[in-house]
Parts: C-alpha cells; sequence; structure tokens
C-alpha cells in the first residue's frame, strides 16, 4: 500500500484525538507505520543475534545489526520501497547499508517476510496494550468505581425497555459497568499475553533453518523468547490467525461495553429524565444555534468510534481465510487491523474525562423515581401475597394496577381497602409491611452489591 495513501485515510492521525495530543503520541511509538518498521528492525536484530549465539556469525557482526536496526529510518526504508516494491526487502537492504560487508550476509538469513512483519505486528498490538490500553482502561475502571461508591446508596428507578422498573441505586447501575469493563480488561491482558511470532521460514516448515540446525524449532524458540513471544505449534508462511483474532475479539467487546456504557448515560441526560450531566466548562459551546443547549456530545462521540470501528471485525474474520501456505488477500486489509486498538484508545480517554466531571443529580432521580413510586409495589404485594397464601396473587394485583391507572387510588391504597386481601395482608411482617408503605425500601442489595463490585475489581486489578 502507498503510504501517502495510508497516512491520508488513516485515523491514526491528531484529529481523532484532538482533545488529548498525547494520547496521539503514546498511539504512535506502537501503531503508526513508522512504528512497525521499527519493530520490523527490531525483528531483523533479534534474528541475527541468535544466529551469532549459534556461532554462524560473529557477535561483531550481531552488534553491528543491531546498532542499524536501531538508526534506520522510516523515510529511508519507504524511499528503498519505492524502488524494489517490496517492504521488508527495502528494510533489509536499508540496514545492509548501514553494516560490514562480514555483517551483511546475515541480516535476514532464513527468514521470511511474514516471519519478520507477524511477529512485529504481535509486538506491536501487545506493547500497545501493555502500555496504553490497558493502563488507560484502568484509569476509566477507577473513575467508575469512584461514581458507584459515591452514588451507592442514591435511589434512582430501575430500568427495563426504556420504563420504570422496580428502584434500584445509580451506584448499582455503574456497578454494572465497573464488573463489565474489569472482565474484558482482564480479556484484553490474556489475549495480549497469548499474541505469537514465528521464524519458521517461506511455509513454517523450517527448510532454511534446518539446513544450519539440528533442532530449528529450538532456534525459533530462541528468537522469540528474546523478544518476549513464543510460537504456536504449527506455522503456515503467517502466525496462525486466531490470536490476532482473540486480540480484536477483546478489543471489540471492550468497545461495546464502552459505548454501552456511553449510551446509558446518554440517555439519562435526556430532557424529560435529566438525572446525570456532562460537566461543561466556562466557555463550551453546546450549539451553535440553541446557547441553552448542553448536549451530551462526548458520549456521543464515544457511541460514534464503536460504529466506525467495531465492524471492522467482519474483515478480520475474512482476513481469517487464507489459501494453503498464504495468500495476499489480506495484504491492504490487514494493515488496518491496528486502528481498532487506537479507535479503543480515544474513545477510553475520552471517557475517562467526563466521567471523572460526571454530575449527578440526585434530586431529579428521586423525582423521577417517586412519579411512578405507587406502581412500584405491585411486584413486592405480589410475591408477599403469594408467599402468604393467595393462590393467583399476580391476577389479583394486576387487576389493582388497572384500578389504580384509572384513577380509583394508587396500588397500596386498593389493596388495604380490598377485603379479599386482608387475610393474606395479616400475615405480613412489620419489615415487610414497610416496604410496601414505603417504596424507598425496595432496593435489594443494590448498594451493598454496588460496594462489593468496587471491592472485587480493585483487587483484581490491583487498583
Amino acid at each position: 500500500m502507498h503510504r501517502d495513501i495510508f497516512d491520508a485515510i488513516s485515523p491514526l492521525d491528531h484529529r481523532y484525538c484532538a482533545s488529548s495530543p498525547e494520547l496521539w503520541e503514546r498511539l504512535s511509538a506502537y501503531l503508526s507505520e513508522a512504528a512497525a518498521i521499527r519493530y520490523q528492525a527490531r525483528v531483523e536484530a533479534a534474528l541475527v543475534s541468535a544466529l551469532a549465539r549459534r556461532g554462524l556469525c560473529s557477535r561483531r557482526a550481531a552488534e553491528e545489526v543491531e546498532r542499524a536496526a536501531l538508526e534506520v529510518t522510516p523515510e529511508e526504508v519507504y524511499r528503498e520501497e519505492q524502488r524494489t516494491r517490496h517492504h521488508v526487502r527495502a528494510l533489509v537492504n536499508c540496514i545492509r547499508a548501514r553494516v560490514s560487508d562480514e555483517a551483511k550476509p546475515f541480516v535476514h538469513l532464513t527468514a521470511t517476510s511474514m516471519d519478520i512483519t507477524d511477529t512485529a505486528r504481535a509486538l506491536q498490538l501487545r506493547d500497545a496494550a501493555r502500555e496504553v490500553l490497558i493502563p488507560l482502561l484502568k484509569e476509566l475502571e477507577r473513575a467508575l468505581i469512584a461514581v458507584a461508591r459515591r452514588e451507592a446508596e442514591t435511589l434512582q428507578a430501575g430500568r427495563t425497555h426504556g420504563q420504570h422498573a422496580v428502584p434500584i441505586t445509580f451506584g448499582f447501575a455503574m456497578a454494572e459497568y465497573v464488573s463489565r469493563l474489569g472482565q474484558r480488561i482482564e480479556g484484553l491482558e490474556r489475549a495480549a499475553a497469548a499474541l505469537k511470532g514465528k521464524m519458521a521460514g517461506a511455509v513454517g516448515a523450517y527448510n532454511a533453518s534446518r539446513l544450519f540446525f539440528d533442532d530449528p524449532a529450538a532456534f525459533e524458540r530462541e528468537v522469540l523468547e528474546s523478544l518476549g513471544l513464543s510460537a504456536a505449534d504449527h506455522a503456515t508462511q503467517i502466525v496462525q490467525p486466531e490470536f490476532l483474532l482473540d486480540y480484536m475479539h477483546a478489543v471489540a467487546s471492550t468497545f461495546g461495553v464502552l459505548a454501552n456504557l456511553a449510551d446509558d448515560i446518554r440517555h439519562l441526560q435526556r430532557t424529560e429524565i435529566g438525572e446525570v450531566g456532562e460537566a461543561f466548562e466556562a466557555d463550551q459551546v453546546g450549539s451553535s444555534t440553541m446557547p441553552h443547549k448542553r448536549n451530551p456530545w462526548n458520549f456521543e462521540h464515544v457511541k460514534s468510534l464503536w460504529k466506525v470501528f467495531v465492524p471492522r471485525m467482519i474483515t478480520l474474520y475474512m482476513d481469517q481465510i487464507s489459501e494453503h501456505q498464504r495468500d495476499l488477500t489480506n495484504s491492504a486489509s490487514g494493515r488496518f487491523a491496528v486502528e481498532m486498538a487506537a479507535g479503543l484508545a480515544a474513545a477510553a480517554d475520552r471517557l475517562v474525562r467526563v466521567v471523572r466531571k460526571l454530575v449527578v443529580d440526585r434530586r431529579r432521580m428521586l423525582e423521577n423515581f417517586e412519579s411512578t413510586a405507587k406502581s412500584v409495589i405491585a411486584e413486592p404485594l405480589y410475591i408477599l401475597l403469594a408467599a402468604a397464601g393467595h393462590p393467583d396473587a399476580h391476577e389479583a394485583v394486576r387487576r389493582l394496577t388497572l384500578r389504580a391507572e384509572a384513577g380509583e387510588g394508587n396500588v397500596w391504597d386498593l389493596a388495604l381497602a380490598s377485603q379479599e386481601l386482608a387475610p393474606y395482608l395479616a400475615r405480613l411482617s412489620e419489615d415487610q409491611r414497610r416496604v410496601l408503605e414505603d417504596p424507598r425500601r425496595y432496593t435489594g442489595i443494590a448498594a451493598e452489591r454496588a460496594r462489593r463490585v468496587c471491592d472485587e475489581w480493585e483487587r483484581r486489578l490491583g487498583l
């Protein structure tokens, strides 16, 4: 792929991280095209170092290659590629141009291009996860835990199907995302650690390295271990694609948790709900024409990023298929895989900043709950009546809700006035009656669960 085209269309651009330029710099160190060249040069150096340890070349030659790999620039590799029309051979030529005649023969010896590029890609994605993605996601986890703890007792109407259900607390609602994100962080850590490299040659059968070593698989292990990687038990010209797929599954599913969180918080900012808000700066503008507007644009932006990047999993599924030992049908599409990781980083970075400034309107939450509080007791009333022996408690309470909707009174008052229900109500304990009289008590263990979830994920993630 021409570099100018890639640079023109790639979301690895400061515009996508405009509010956090330092994130752009961090991502570029691992996921840019220039970073790919640097990682590939590192793999070439590791190969020659292993050859030196095996006695095929001198330590001096290996040191020359190591220095050249550090000095070679992406720009000179791009220029050489214009001549060779082969990017790995261009890199090899640029390294060879910087070393002595003694060292030249050993650059890339026994390797095929995909030994270098697949191994380098595994290093890129592993390091991007460890150094950028996981630290960012843990910062978001800390921010969510702070909100969940602070609001553990804050009463909120539970919602199912977009309608009020039985009550919870806002801390409990946020603890859902503490748990889900925690699970995804662990999954991403596992997937990053499981990425594989290879140094098995043109078809994966160690044809070239077997010319020199009785156990070429041991030589492969030696090269990869120096880079902190391991190999699968079989390769073709390429590393088995499932390791990359598992990594990107972790990225995509984490992105989904972030998008779900963003969507929930966005809807809670609707005018008719108004339970939370994004803190606005003094000079911040919400609408170009309506000065009163405070649009939840940061949360919407996160969902928009999710819409861009997650469908790329389909392309990754298609790249899973390669004819026989390898074809080139992923040569263009595969270059864009790193952008999913970049998109997740941009979304996480944005959410860290806005969740830390999330404003909770507890008064509005209480008002919204109380608007349907008299109906909420339908569930505990039915359950308690059934436990007290009523043969068809659900139907009895359903009829009460219809009378309440018709304006005859609230469900509890109608229940108290019912001669049919009186024998069963008489069997209730004082604590049970208090719940029916005050639905705010009907929150189960929401507050306790919120705190326990926070404790659990602080422990598991070492926060």
